[in-house]
């Protein structure tokens, strides 16, 4: 998502298509869950927890559990993970409350994805320095690396950026998160425009490049049913954009031997949508040799219910809408 829409989320809590060749064993999707979107919040830095930002709510998270959904995305903000400096020694304030959130999820058999949500930048400049990069992900793959139910999702939404960098940017995090021992963690490695599904096979083809050791890389994709895809409004321009959007991305995944997951898709509560959403869950379950789960954007204690997308039980109005739609989709 955006930060557009974020920050008016924000202000607004503080103040309140081909057809695709399908494998002969496609077996179900792996996950099926959301992104807990709220320690990402405001601009202040370090910020005031209560104030600028919050963590998410584990009786939410329960409450999602129990209905049969297994991943949590928590996105972060790196300049509050790393003071003053992308090498500087993590928070322990910031790093406390995340790990109490993701000791939560994880404790009860559930995956746990630590999202550093900065759009390839920190301080508002572009990452150019990948050596810092690396060593910030391994100063927090430590603090990790001996649980296994816990995923790296190295950066969000690379936007205008040099495609090489961005390719040397994830390398760089892999090979430091690899260096620590966390050898067991899947990584979820995103692209560039903003890592956008309907794009991927143009614009990121060069992310074939990357190499983990451990052969636990997952390409993230986000993808929104919007005019601009930007996922700025409810609307979904067909019944079909779903489906439409991702094929491009099916088949590079297929075609290079890759595993993908949407890290982040939405839709309006309305019939349009909801057309679009089964159609895209259903291809993403058709096609799970690649395909490996999805997660919807967004949950989170500051969201507020009318916004189109939230997922926070039990008044959000995306899962009082869409709920009883994605909850056919977990693994079984």
């Amino acid at each position: 998502m955006r930060p557009s829409l974020i920050l008016s989320v924000t202000l607004a809590a503080v103040a309140q298509a081909a057809v695709v060749p399908q494998a002969a064993a496609a077996s179900g999707l792996k996950w099926l869950g959301v992104s807990e979107s709220v320690a990402e919040f405001g601009t202040a830095l370090p910020g005031t927890w209560g104030v600028d930002f919050y963590f998410p709510s584990t009786t939410t998270i329960d409450t999602l559990i129990s209905e049969g959904y297994n991943i949590f995305r928590i996105p972060f903000m790196l300049e509050r993970m790393a003071l003053g400096s992308i090498t500087a020694q993590l928070d322990s304030g910031y790093l406390n409350n995340l790990t109490s959130v993701v000791t939560h999820i994880t404790g009860k058999g559930k995956f746990a994805v630590l999202d550093a949500h900065n759009y390839g930048r920190y301080n508002g400049a572009v990452i150019t320095d990948t050596a810092a990069f690396g060593t910030f992900w391994a100063n927090l793959a430590t603090q990790f690396k001996s649980n296994a139910n816990v995923i790296f999702d190295i950066n969000n939404e690379y936007h205008d950026m040099d495609q090489t960098l961005v390719l040397n940017l994830n390398q760089a995090a892999i090979a430091a998160i690899r260096g620590t021992g966390a050898t067991s963690q899947y990584i979820f490695a995103e692209g560039n425009s903003w890592t956008g599904a309907w794009t991927w096979n143009t614009t990121n083809d060069n992310l074939k490049g990357l190499e983990d050791p451990n052969n636990k890389l997952v390409y993230e994709m986000h993808q929104y049913l919007n005019s601009d895809g930007s996922g700025s409004s409810g609307d979904c321009v067909s019944a079909t954009v779903g489906v439409d959007r991702v094929v491009g991305a099916t088949n590079w995944l297929r075609a290079n031997g890759k595993l993908g997951v949407l890290g982040e898709f939405a839709g309006g509560p309305n019939s349009q949508c909801l057309s679009a959403v089964t159609g895209l869950l259903d291809h993403l379950q058709a096609n799970s040799d690649v395909w490996q789960g999805a997660l919807w954007w967004a949950a989170g204690p500051w969201w507020p219910a009318s916004t189109y997308s939230s997922f926070e039980p039990p008044s959000g109005t995306a899962y009082q809408y869409y709920d009883s739609l994605l909850k056919k989709y977990v693994p079984a």
